[in-house]
C-alpha cells in the first residue's frame, strides 16, 4: 500500500499570518497604552487639584469644638445658671489588653454595675476602637481621687472632664430658666430645619425650656474646630490648625432671686410631724408673678410645686418622670404662664374703664342690688350676688370696692359679648403676654365666633352676663392678670412682660429691647382714676373686701380680689368649702399695686383651691408689698456692675 506524501509547509503564509497578527496585538497595546498615559494626565494634571483635596479629605478631617455656655445672673450679679465640671470614667478599647478583667477590677474599686457595663457595651458598638467610651458618670471628688492613685494598675481607663450645666438654686427657679439637656432626634430636626445643625456638631447639650431655651442662640455661641491628621484607621496624628470656639454671651435677668425665694417661701407649709417630729414641707399649689409697672420688667415668677432642673441636666430616669408626670399637683407645668383659669372679680376694674369709656354706665350711675339679677323681659334664672342679701344701692366706686356682682351683670348686659370681648383684648386677655419664654397659653376670650367654631352653637345672651364677673367661658393665666393690671395702673400704656435685663458683652452691659404694644386710646383719665380709687377702696374702704390684709399698711397700695368657682352651684344650692374636697374648692385671685400714687410694684396670684381670694390672696401680696417697700432700700447694682464684677460676684 502506497504511503500519502507529505505536504510542504508554507513559511511565507505563517510569517505574512505572525506579522499581521503581531502588528494587530501592537497596534492594540499601543492605543491600551495611550488610553493609560491619557487617563494618568486626566488624574494626575487635569484633575490634580480635586483628587488632591479627596486625598486630604482622608487624611486631613475637621474636629469641631463646642463653646462653653453662658452664664445666667439675677439683676443683682448673683449667679442662677453655671457651668460645673463633672467627671467620667472612660475606656479606650484598643488600649485595654483584658477588658473583662479590666470590669471586674472596677467593679471592686469603683463600684461599676452590671448595668453600667451592659450601657458600655451598646455605647462601645457605635464608637470606633481607639475612641474612649464613659462606663461611669457623675464621679465624686472620693472618686476621682481613689481612681487617680489607682490609674496605673489601669491601661486604657482614664478620667475625663467635662462641663455641665448646674442650677444651684434648684426648683425655686424651674420655671423661669427651663433647664439643658442631651440633644434629640427632634431637636436634630429642628436644627436641620434652621440651617443651625453645623453650629452644634460638638454640642451634647441644647435648652428645652424656659430661658435656656428662649435665648439658647445668645448662650449656646459658636463652635470652634481643629484640622488634624488622621491615620487610615481615623487616628488623630497630630493637630494642624486650631479655631477656638466662641463662648456664649453671659445674661442677666430682671428676677431679683431673695424676692423669688422669699415669694416661694410663702406657698410653702411647714409644719412637724405630731409622731416623729420631723419637719414636714407641703407646697401650695398656685403661682404667683412680681412686676414692676414701670417697666413690666418680672421681678419674680413662682409656679408652686415645682421640681428640680439639674435632674434632666444629666437625664432624668424613667421612674423618676413618670413620678412627675403622674404627680396629681403637676410640678411640670408652669402656672403663671400655662395655668387656666377664670379671672373672676379681678377684671372688674377694667370693666368699668370700658364701661365708662363707652357710655354704659357714668360717675354717678346708681343702681339698687336686692342680692340677684336677672335678664330683662325673660324667665330666665336670676344670676346671684356673692352677698345673698344684696348692697343696696350701689355705684360704680362701692361696686369695685365690694365686688358687687348684679352691678357688673347689668354692665355686661348693656355693653353686650362683641364690646366686652375687644375692650379686653386691648388688656391682653385672650392673647400671648409677649413674655420672653415659649411656655405660655393664650387662654380664651370668648367672642361669637369662638364659639360657634368650638361649640356649633350661637351666642346666647345668657353667656354674657357671667363674663361680666370673670367667669362663664372666659379663661385666664396669671400673667395675663398681672399684665393687666399693669396696662390699667400706667392709663392704657401696654408693654410686654419680660426677664431678660440686659446682654453681658466683655465690659459691657446691653439693654435688652422690647417693643410696646399700641395703648389704649380714647379713655377718658377720669374714667382710669375712678377705676384705681376703687381698687384702693378694695384695701382701705370701710367695706373693702380686703381691707382686713390691708389693717394698719404704712403705705397706700389698691388691689382687687377674686375666687373664681371649680364647678357651678344649682339654683337652691349654698358653697360651703368645709363640706367639699378640696379640689372642688374656689380658687383665689388677688391682683394689686403700690404704692398708690406712682406704683412700683404689681403683684398678681392664682392659689388653687384656696378659697376667697381677699382671705388668701390679700395676706400674701401684703406680705409681699411689705417686704419690698419697708426693708431698707439697697443700692441698684443693676445700672454699674460690669461682666468682670459679676464673674466676683458669682464666686
Amino acid at each position: 500500500m502506497r504511503q500519502k506524501r507529505t505536504q510542504i509547509r508554507d513559511h511565507r503564509a505563517e510569517s505574512a499570518l505572525f506579522f499581521r497578527r503581531a502588528l494587530v496585538s501592537f497596534i492594540g497595546i499601543i492605543v491600551l497604552v495611550g488610553l493609560l498615559l491619557t487617563n494618568l494626565y486626566h488624574i494626575q494634571v487635569s484633575q490634580h487639584e480635586d483628587y488632591q483635596t479627596r486625598s486630604n479629605d482622608n487624611r486631613i478631617k475637621v474636629v469641631p469644638v463646642a463653646p462653653n455656655r453662658g452664664l445666667i445672673y439675677d439683676r443683682n450679679g448673683i449667679l442662677l445658671a453655671e457651668n460645673r465640671p463633672v467627671y467620667s470614667l472612660e475606656i479606650t478599647t484598643e488600649k485595654v489588653a483584658d477588658l473583662e478583667d479590666t470590669f471586674v477590677r472596677l467593679k471592686d474599686l469603683m463600684g461599676v454595675s452590671d448595668e453600667n457595663i451592659d450601657r458600655f457595651r451598646k455605647e462601645r458598638r457605635r464608637t470606633r476602637r481607639f475612641k474612649s467610651v464613659p462606663i461611669l458618670n457623675q464621679l465624686s471628688e472620693q472618686q476621682v481621687a481613689l481612681f487617680s492613685v489607682n490609674q496605673h494598675q489601669f491601661p486604657g481607663v482614664e478620667v475625663k472632664a467635662y462641663l455641665k450645666r448646674y442650677y444651684p438654686y434648684g426648683e425655686a427657679l424651674t420655671h423661669v430658666l427651663g433647664y439643658v439637656a442631651k440633644i434629640n432626634d427632634r431637636d436634630l430636626q429642628r436644627l436641620e430645619r434652621e440651617e443651625k445643625i453645623n453650629n452644634y456638631k460638638a454640642t451634647r447639650d441644647i435648652g428645652k425650656l424656659g430661658i435656656e431655651k428662649y435665648y439658647e442662640d445668645l448662650l449656646h455661641g459658636t463652635s470652634g474646630y481643629q484640622e488634624v491628621e488622621v491615620n487610615s484607621r481615623g487616628r488623630i496624628i497630630r493637630t494642624l490648625k486650631y479655631v477656638p470656639p466662641i463662648p456664649g454671651k453671659d445674661i442677666r435677668l430682671n428676677l431679683d432671686i431673695e424676692l423669688q425665694l422669699y415669694v416661694k417661701e410663702l406657698l410653702t407649709v411647714r409644719e412637724q410631724d405630731p409622731e416623729t417630729g420631723e419637719e414636714l414641707i407641703k407646697h401650695k399649689r398656685g403661682s404667683v408673678v412680681v412686676l414692676d409697672p414701670r417697666d413690666s420688667s418680672v421681678l419674680a415668677m413662682v409656679s408652686s410645686p415645682s421640681y428640680d432642673p439639674n435632674l434632666f441636666v444629666h437625664g432624668i430616669s424613667g421612674k423618676k418622670y413618670r413620678e412627675l408626670l403622674n404627680d396629681k399637683d403637676r410640678p411640670l407645668v408652669n402656672r403663671v404662664t400655662l395655668g387656666i383659669y377664670p379671672p373672676a372679680s379681678t377684671v372688674k376694674p377694667m370693666i368699668a374703664v370700658a364701661a365708662l369709656s363707652e357710655g354704659v354706665i357714668t360717675p354717678r350711675t346708681t343702681r339698687n342690688d336686692p342680692g340677684y339679677w336677672k335678664i330683662p323681659n325673660s324667665n330666665s334664672r336670676p344670676f346671684r350676688d356673692w352677698k345673698r342679701w344684696g348692697h343696696g344701692k350701689v355705684n360704680i366706686h362701692k361696686a369695685i370696692e365690694e365686688s358687687v356682682d348684679t352691678f357688673f351683670y347689668q354692665v355686661a348686659y348693656d355693653l353686650g359679648i362683641d364690646r366686652l370681648s375687644d375692650w379686653m383684648t386691648r388688656f391682653g386677655y385672650g392673647d400671648y403676654t409677649g413674655i420672653d419664654i415659649h411656655e405660655e397659653s393664650k387662654a380664651n376670650m370668648p367672642t361669637r365666633e369662638w364659639k360657634q367654631a368650638r361649640f356649633r352653637q350661637p351666642w346666647y345672651q345668657g353667656d354674657t352676663i357671667p363674663v361680666g364677673i370673670g367667669q362663664g367661658y372666659w379663661t385666664a393665666t396669671p400673667l395675663q392678670i398681672a399684665k393687666a393690671t399693669t396696662v390699667l395702673v400706667n392709663n392704657g400704656v401696654v408693654r410686654p412682660p419680660h426677664l431678660l435685663k440686659d446682654i453681658l458683652d466683655d465690659e459691657t452691659a446691653v439693654p435688652a429691647k422690647f417693643d410696646e404694644y399700641p395703648p389704649i386710646v380714647g379713655v377718658d383719665q377720669n374714667d382710669w382714676d375712678i377705676a384705681k380709687d376703687g381698687m384702693y377702696r378694695v384695701l382701705f374702704g370701710t367695706l373693702g373686701t380686703a381691707r382686713r390684709a390691708f389693717y394698719g399698711a404704712q403705705y397706700k397700695a389698691g388691689g382687687k380680689s377674686g375666687s373664681a368657682q371649680v364647678f357651678g352651684l344649682a339654683e337652691d344650692q349654698k358653697y360651703n368649702a368645709e363640706e367639699l374636697e378640696e379640689h372642688l374648692r374656689d380658687h383665689a385671685l388677688f391682683t394689686a399695686f403700690a404704692p398708690y400714687e406712682k406704683p412700683e410694684v404689681v403683684v398678681s396670684m392664682v392659689l388653687e383651691n384656696a378659697g376667697g381670694g381677699s382671705s388668701n390672696g390679700g395676706p400674701v401680696a401684703r406680705k409681699i408689698f411689705d417686704h419690698m417697700l419697708l426693708k431698707p432700700k439697697q443700692p441698684d447694682q443693676s445700672k454699674t456692675t460690669t461682666n468682670a464684677k459679676l464673674a466676683e460676684v458669682s464666686r
